[in-house]
């Protein structure tokens, strides 16, 4: 058995590509469009994992778009896609900076909670050792739900 990919349907293509591949860093590996089916389907990997997803097309994130308009809810009802990064903080301020809500915030260092556009939750864990405890994350609250 080999994993392959998780499959998230989206609503809006260019939210979510700003979310996953300019904030997160994901790259665009395929992109299939099908008339007969009405949808597109966007393969993405973590940077880290690009050269191994162009290679052995695994792990990826399937974003998938359904032409004709839906309304999704519950989309953290599957959970919640879990990503590592070098830095929690830097990763947590480029985030916010651009208007994404930081959830639960990393006041241990170690684990943060974001949503996607979709509002699909984002596990991000500190590579590594966690980092010292910090402001303004050590005093920051929860957001919502995660």
């Amino acid at each position: 058995m080999q994993y392959l990919h998780t499959m998230l349907r989206i609503t809006d293509v260019d939210a979510s590509l700003h979310f996953f591949c300019e904030l997160l860093g994901f790259e665009e590996i395929s992109r299939k469009d099908s008339e007969k089916g009405r949808f597109t389907l966007i393969f993405l990997a973590a940077a880290s994992d690009a050269k191994q997803a162009r290679e052995t097309q695994a792990p990826l994130l399937e974003l998938t778009h359904n032409w004709d308009p839906e309304a999704y809810s519950g989309g953290r009802n599957f959970g919640h896609l879990a990503y590592r990064v070098d830095d929690i903080y830097v990763t947590c301020q480029h985030l916010m900076d651009n208007g994404v809500t930081i959830h639960r915030p990393p006041r241990d260092g170690h684990m943060a909670f974001v949503k996607s556009p979709d509002g699909i939750s984002l596990e991000l864990l500190q590579k590594g050792d966690a980092l010292e405890p910090q402001e303004p994350w050590a005093s920051m609250t929860n957001t919502g739900s995660w």
